[in-house]
């Protein structure tokens, strides 16, 4: 489909992609602090950067639930972008070291590792 719209083609390695999603989940996961750190500072910029833009503070309350939600959701958003960053270099470095055919299967080791270990974080933080 994608073919069928542009003039050149696009080459697109689905082995980089699986992989380097792969390690970017498992690092999203067992970072779980830094993410939460990420997400708030983005949100606390969002808030202030809409603040910024309106000059009465009545209609700036006003629709303040509504701003704040959807900033929250966009900060939540951007927060995987360094994770996906991340994700591509330990790919990358996975390959170097151990070879090409061990991207993904480390990643998918690292991935059911990483959720055990927010599963069981979370479970005790409930306690």
């Amino acid at each position: 489909m994608l073919r069928d719209l542009l003039p050149f083609p696009i080459a697109i390695d689905t082995t980089f992609l699986a992989g380097a999603s792969l390690w970017a989940l498992a690092l999203y996961l067992s970072l779980a602090p830094l993410r939460d750190w990420i997400e708030t500072q983005l949100f606390r910029w969002l808030n202030f950067a809409d603040r910024s833009l309106y000059i009465s503070m009545k209609e700036f309350e006003k629709s303040r639930p509504a701003r704040e939600s959807l900033n929250s959701f966009y900060a939540a958003i951007v927060a995987i972008v360094p994770f996906l960053i991340a994700g591509v270099f330990s790919y990358w470095g996975v390959e170097w070291s151990l070879g090409r055919s061990w991207g993904i299967s480390t990643g998918i080791l690292a991935t059911i590792g990483c959720g055990i270990f927010e599963l069981g974080r979370r479970s005790q933080s409930e306690d």
